[in-house]
């Protein structure tokens, strides 16, 4: 719990437990909150400086998300997700946003992709910024936004109930890598393969970035081939 650096709960809009239940998602996606430890309402509401009840209640949404389950008479455990888990969730992720996306480059105006500009813009912000909370809620919109101009409001929320139970896992690794903002960037130039109309270049795009996003490493090695020759081998 030293690990957990205090947050300042600010928006006087939202109410408390939702204020709280974000607080607690950024610091699972930090890696403050540890898959596998059980944290219990009062001590994270004396971390916060709120009451136990919001605490309890936000734990009780996270669970609903699968972020956290309960643990009688203990509180609430952070739960682990194997390696065979996050495949199973890109498999399923790829197998309906990569085809989508060629759906919705070949039938989408260039106004209702135009519109998603400024979301795929905020991404970028928000990398080189460093904000992953940021990043995770832009990025959230950018894709179910996306799935919805396919007209099926199932698509958006299977996969919004994916990201949630995958955390986006590999996106601190993305920021550790330093390739954060390479793969925010792969937003804009999704819009731009899809305004042009190249649905199966757009779906290539799609797969790719998935890829990246469930393997930092694999994302770091097509960063740096990108950015200069390969080395010789043995070359450090």
């Amino acid at each position: 719990m030293n690990g957990l650096r205090s947050r300042k709960l600010v928006s006087v809009q939202e109410r408390l437990r939702d204020q709280v239940a974000n607080a607690l998602r950024a610091a699972l996606i930090a890696g403050e909150l540890r898959p596998g430890v059980t944290y219990s309402a009062s001590t994270l509401a004396a971390e916060y400086g709120v009451s136990a009840t919001p605490v309890r209640e936000a734990m009780l949404d996270l669970a609903h998300e699968g972020l956290v389950e309960p643990v009688r008479n203990k509180g609430f455990r952070v739960t682990e997700l194997s390696e065979r888990d996050l495949d199973e969730f890109t498999e399923i992720r790829a197998l309906i946003e990569i085809p989508t996306v060629g759906k919705v480059a070949r039938s989408a105006t260039r106004e209702q992709l135009g519109a998603l500009r400024p979301t795929a813009e905020e991404i970028v912000a928000a990398a080189r910024a460093g904000d992953l909370v940021g990043y995770l809620e832009a990025d959230r919109r950018f894709h179910l936004g996306l799935l919805a101009l396919a007209g099926n409001s199932r698509l958006a929320e299977t996969v919004g109930d994916l990201r949630k139970r995958s955390r986006l896992h590999g996106l601190a690794g993305l920021a550790e890598a330093g390739t954060l903002v390479a793969s925010a960037r792969e937003h804009t130039e999704l819009l731009d393969l899809m305004l042009a109309g190249d649905a199966a270049a757009a779906e290539e795009h799609m797969r790719r970035h998935l890829a990246h996003v469930r393997s930092p490493r694999g994302a770091r090695e097509q960063g740096a081939g990108r950015r200069r020759p390969a080395r010789k081998p043995g070359a450090r």
